[in-house]
């Protein structure tokens, strides 16, 4: 054993006032809460309790957490590098976001030899550098691996119809556009390392980060092109530069990564509202109606050989209701995180609602397994929050309105939950067909249907206890509380399967985790514990951190100022748990 981790040398320790890891490690601790920034750099744990931790016993516990901590070194080690090689200058954010919101859009230096009908494909790079990105045999094997096994791993309730062209515009736009290319290069290289264990994964980090890097200097030539021009010019470019940073988003994520989220997020969140003012509607006209004028701009759709009976969406069109989902759903988790009202709020009611009983644009439980209503509420606790936060800094909080307007919420999340509870799941005739009895998941569609409903319930439970928070304050003790806590729990440990689908609730699993009571910490480690191997669900340890650090500091510390939002930063500014 290395003598520096060994407990029996616990009597010489390097910091007395510091954390209880780096007193375990015998490391200079700087003493900073609720995180050191010894225990920040490597990406382990860091444990700060007043009191001595229980495990800190000089014998067989102790020895457990060294090894733990340990492994945590180990296996955090590409994050260490990922962090190091990635971080984006507040500077560069800064012009790169100033760029975006001023509009300075030029003119696209070449225009798409492959579908000419697209218009300008402005995710340009010069002909010279779109050149000098190589696009060989590795590429395609990691490409292909992101089609067949990661794609369905991040999204498994991503499934659109093969009669809707399936998947297939993901594989159109790695090909087209060495912008999304890179992007997608990124997290299939670093997924697929891990698939070849951890001699293998260390042995191609390098080329991991060279993807990255790529990508990044992809992403940053197309946002320089794009520049002191309409955007309604190149809206096929804009949308995969949207896109790219999406997945970018979602690698950086997946690696625990959070430092550049607020500026990917705030780019795309710009993009995505420059494409809507690009439709050129009146100040009446509905958000949907800009969306749907957007989504017709991308296209034509394209029709199927050889009966020309089958019309499927153009890979352009696919890719901006997808990255608008996502978009929405990352923009409305942050605002939970941020306590400010969502980006897109104004958009919500349109996009997401059932106005006048139609299917809204954006559907988000066929991307992200969570039906509208429970994310359109949540959107509105974080707005109801946002406002209460600036009524109590001005000193003129009307605890009357606060209460109707958390009322109006509460009624339409328990009659829809009701609602949910009656339905029973039923297969459209119309998508019964020979495509999908030729595909090996056809049984599983109900299956998924079902877990979907599941998966909105437990999304619900958490949506109520954080409006109860809200109001309220914080209250773990209440009965309500208690109940949906406890609802939470039996829907990830008994009725939703696999239980990696835990991966798509890392919210809703935080939030109730935060407020459990101390008999069910266990069942929220066993839940992580379960799911290997950890670098894969590293945001669901992720989840994990921040609950321990609520439960370490149960009795102690301002318990009544305490929120789920100051809970969830105390892991960073923005540790975005999607």
């Amino acid at each position: 054993m290395n003598a520096s981790y060994s407990p029996h040398h616990n009597s010489i320790v390097r910091s007395s006032n510091g954390c209880w890891t780096c007193r375990l490690r015998r490391k200079k601790c700087d003493e900073n809460y609720p995180v050191c920034d010894t225990c920040a750099a490597l990406y382990i744990t860091c444990h700060y309790d007043q009191d001595k931790p229980e495990w800190m016993d000089g014998g067989a516990r102790q020895e457990e957490m060294v090894e733990r901590l340990k492994r945590e070194v180990k296996e955090n080690a590409p994050r260490r590098i990922w962090g190091r090689a990635t971080h984006i200058p507040d500077g560069d954010h800064l012009k790169i976001n100033q760029d975006i919101h001023n509009g300075r859009i030029q003119p696209c230096p070449e225009i798409s030899a492959v579908q000419p009908q697209r218009g300008a494909d402005c995710t340009a790079i010069t002909k010279a550098a779109r050149g000098s990105i190589p696009f060989g045999r590795s590429d395609t094997i990691l490409l292909t691996f992101y089609l067949e096994r990661l794609l369905p791993f991040l999204f498994p309730f991503y499934r659109p119809s093969h009669l809707e062209g399936g998947r297939a515009w993901v594989l159109e736009m790695m090909i087209s556009s060495p912008v999304v290319r890179q992007a997608t290069l990124c997290q299939s290289s670093y997924f697929f390392s891990l698939s070849g264990g951890v001699d293998q994964r260390d042995a191609i980090w390098d080329t991991v980060l060279q993807q990255t890097r790529d990508a990044f200097e992809v992403l940053r030539q197309s946002l320089q092109v794009m520049a002191d021009s309409d955007i309604a010019a190149h809206l096929h470019g804009a949308v995969r530069v949207m896109s790219s940073i999406m997945q970018v988003q979602r690698f950086e994520i997946a690696v625990l990564s959070f430092d550049n989220c607020r500026a990917h997020l705030s780019a795309a969140l710009a993009l995505f509202g420059q494409l809507m003012d690009s439709a050129g509607a009146t100040e009446q006209a509905e958000p949907a109606s800009s969306y749907n004028t957007v989504v017709s701009r991308l296209g034509p759709p394209s029709w199927i050989l050889p009966a020309q009976s089958v019309q499927v969406p153009s890979a352009e069109q696919a890719a901006f209701r997808f990255s608008s989902a996502l978009l929405i759903f990352d923009d409305i988790i942050a605002s939970t995180i941020l306590q400010e009202k969502p980006r897109l709020h104004e958009y919500h009611d349109s996009l997401l609602g059932n106005a006048d009983n139609a299917d809204p644009p954006i559907n988000l439980a066929a991307t992200v397994g969570c039906q509208n209503w429970v994310l359109l509420q949540i959107g509105k606790i974080a707005a109801l929050d946002a406002w209460k936060q600036d009524r109590k800094r001005e000193g003129d909080l009307n605890i009357i309105e606060l209460a109707q307007r958390a009322t109006a919420i509460k009624y339409l999340l328990e009659s829809h939950s009701k609602q949910l509870e009656t339905n029973s799941i039923i297969i459209p005739e119309e998508s019964i067909s020979l495509l999908n009895v030729l595909t090996s998941d056809f049984s599983q569609q109900s299956t998924l249907a079902n877990q979907s409903i599941l998966v909105t319930h437990a999304w619900a439970h958490a949506a109520l206890i954080y409006l109860l928070v809200v109001v309220n304050g914080w209250q773990p003790a209440s009965v309500e509380i208690r109940y949906h806590v406890s609802e939470i729990i039996e829907l990830l440990t008994h009725k939703i399967s696999p239980s990696a689908l835990l991966r798509t609730m890392v919210w809703p699993f935080c939030v109730a985790g935060c407020l459990a009571e101390q008999a069910q910490e266990v069942c929220f480690r066993g839940m992580v514990e379960a799911l290997q191997p950890p670098s894969v669900f590293g945001t669901v340890r992720k989840a994990l951190e921040i609950m321990e650090n609520v439960w370490r500091s149960r009795y102690t510390g301002d318990v009544t100022n305490r929120d789920l939002a100051s809970c969830f930063r105390s892991q960073g500014d923005l540790v975005l748990l999607v």
